[in-house]
């Protein structure tokens, strides 16, 4: 399961017995659940009314940042295209994978100094992954330009008669080039009517160029053939040749814009083959910053929710859950059972206290326990992008 519930209780006499206390329930006495300790610092307190401000604004920042993870998630398995098979073992977080990150997460001193306030930690998140956000856009704008430059040429290069680009399949020789009087047409024949088309088209006009048509290549559904006539009768030439189903397509055989049109489908695939190497580097890495930047706002949301559950001084434990698979329906009751002693004592700190909204009712679950779900799975959730 991807799913991990990260939730904090009471220190007993150390935090090791309260870690101890529900291993012993959870996972020797019940097998519902792995379970880790979750090493959150020594962060600054700060006063309460700080921490009610920020308990709603780290709900928000949660979110946005999750976001954030996903949708560069999303768009690496976009760019790996027919390599997204490989998206899981590109998904880390400081070169691990994300459960592994996640189970033994020790918090980055280096990124989010503990000496500095609650909310400046929260700002310097908020402003490196909205720099993040910013960057993603910019470049998937860029190489989603240049993917789509390049399909829209490729799509010409296939497909139907009617449509694509027929410089690849004519050659000089099927044309009268230089000439003041002549011109010669490319027209697209169905199959289906291929013998009135070599029946009717000297009689469409005059001044066609008898037996001057020929055949240049065929599709599933249609011919597509040469015809030569004089350049003053294109346009009733056209005209007929509609009304018999005949399509004409506008063609001008130029040497130089053919291989200019060839060299742009070569350039265009040579830039994105330079850029992909890049892209999938930057969103690599940036992942990881997302990611682990998320994994530390849960930190901050279960310190500032523990100490206005629980009270000063400090003295909770941090624990990370995996359920077990069908197990968490029994999970949940076993752990209000286990914390069944909290409730009253936190609903009635809590009001003694200051009224403090969305602290406890607000919430759409509330056990008498600190609780937060982390689902990791960042490939089969789009619906949260």
């Amino acid at each position: 399961m991807t799913e991990f519930w990260l939730i904090s209780a009471p220190g007993d006499k150390t935090c090791q017995q309260t870690f101890d206390k529900l291993n012993d329930v959870l996972h020797h006495q019940n097998n519902l659940s792995t379970n880790w300790k979750f090493a959150v610092p020594d962060l600054k307190v700060g006063t309460l009314d700080q921490l009610v401000g920020l308990s709603d604004d780290l709900g928000k920042l949660d979110v946005y940042v999750e976001q954030v993870s996903r949708k560069i998630a999303l768009y690496l398995g976009e760019v790996l295209e027919d390599q997204r098979d490989k998206l899981a073992e590109n998904l880390l977080a400081n070169g691990v994978d994300l459960v592994t990150y996640l189970t033994r997460f020790q918090w980055d001193m280096a990124k989010y100094p503990i000496k500095q306030s609650l909310r400046n930690i929260a700002d310097i998140i908020s402003k490196q992954v909205g720099q993040i956000e910013t960057d993603l856009k910019s470049k998937s704008s860029a190489y989603n330009n240049l993917k789509g430059n390049l399909q829209s040429l490729e799509k010409k290069q296939v497909g139907s008669l009617v449509t694509r680009n027929l410089g690849e399949l004519v050659k000089k020789e099927h044309f009268v080039l230089d000439s003041e009087y002549l011109v010669t047409l490319l027209v697209i024949i169905p199959k289906a009517i291929l013998q009135d088309w070599w029946d009717k088209y000297e009689k469409l006009t005059a001044m066609v160029v008898p037996r001057s048509s020929q055949l240049v290549t065929q599709d599933g559904e249609n011919a597509l053939v040469t015809v030569t006539l004089f350049r003053k009768v294109v346009d009733e030439f056209k005209h007929h040749a509609r009304e018999h189903k005949f399509i004409v397509r506008d063609f001008t055989y130029n040497e130089e814009e053919l291989a200019a049109g060839k060299n742009e489908i070569t350039k265009l695939a040579t830039d994105k083959k330079k850029q992909f190497g890049p892209l999938v580097r930057w969103l690599k890495v940036n992942f990881s910053e997302g990611f682990t930047a998320w994994v530390h706002v849960k930190a901050l949301r279960v310190f500032v929710e523990s100490v206005l559950r629980y009270g000063l001084p400090v003295n909770f434990q941090a624990m990370l859950l995996q359920p077990n698979k069908k197990s968490t329906k029994r999970l949940r009751e076993v752990l209000s059972q286990l914390y069944l002693h909290l409730d009253n004592s936190a609903l009635q700190s809590a009001h003694d206290n200051v009224d403090i909204p969305g602290l406890v009712f607000g919430q759409a679950e509330y056990y008498p326990y600190v609780y937060y779900k982390i689902n990791i799975d960042m490939i089969d959730l789009p619906g949260k992008i």
